[in-house]
């Protein structure tokens, strides 16, 4: 089975973040018998499901000390996995409050507080303010995410969207009113699952 020691392997992730990691998982397992934080058939799989799919974005970073914005956090997948791997400023975004108060704990947990911040509305309802990177993880269609995105990206900035099967079909999709470059890597964690590198995006007829 894949576990922490596979997961380390596949991530070279270093002793401080294993084990941030580490307290996270606990208290993920823990809360997840209060709220549905993920589905009970995933967390038996969680240092791959999640963990690695989260952690495989770390490479496509632009450089340490970027700034994330996580689209639909909900337990913190991608967003606070990427925080406790690396020197990155980051802020979750999740509309349910149950959630953030869970992101909140971990985080006071694990140290992060001066990199990491929890923002409880809906994406629509949050202040502009530009970033160097967006990663959402099964959040919504494609258009519907670079609707989302816009206002927060700047001519440098990029978007990293975990996606599945429908990955092509939603690019298409979107030809009509983005101009964008858009660069697909397989998931390292999911023979479905696509990582889906968008840059330079621009709305047609602007």
């Amino acid at each position: 089975m894949f576990h922490v020691k596979q997961f380390q392997e596949a991530t070279n992730a270093n002793d401080e973040a294993l084990q941030r990691l580490l307290v996270y998982s606990e208290l993920l397992e823990k809360w997840q018998k209060k709220i549905n934080l993920v589905s009970s058939s995933s967390i038996v799989e969680l240092w791959k499901r999640h963990m690695l799919d989260s952690a495989q974005l770390l490479p496509l970073l632009p450089r340490q000390g970027c700034s994330i914005l996580d689209f639909g956090s909900g337990a913190g997948f991608p967003g606070l996995v990427l925080a406790l791997m690396g020197e990155l400023q980051v802020t979750l975004v999740e509309s349910d409050q149950r959630k953030c108060v869970f992101l909140s704990e971990v985080i006071r947990k694990t140290r992060v507080v001066a990199s990491v911040r929890v923002q409880n509305c809906r994406i629509e309802n949050l202040p502009s303010g530009k970033v160097d990177v967006v990663v959402s993880r099964g959040l919504a269609p494609l258009e519907k995410l670079l609707v989302l995105a816009e206002r927060f990206l700047r001519s440098d900035s990029i978007c990293l969207f975990l996606k599945g099967k429908k990955v092509d079909e939603e690019l298409k999709e979107i030809q009509k009113n983005w101009y964008m470059k858009a660069t697909k890597f397989q998931s390292r964690s999911d023979p479905c699952g696509i990582i889906l590198k968008i840059e330079h995006v621009m709305r047609r007829g602007l």
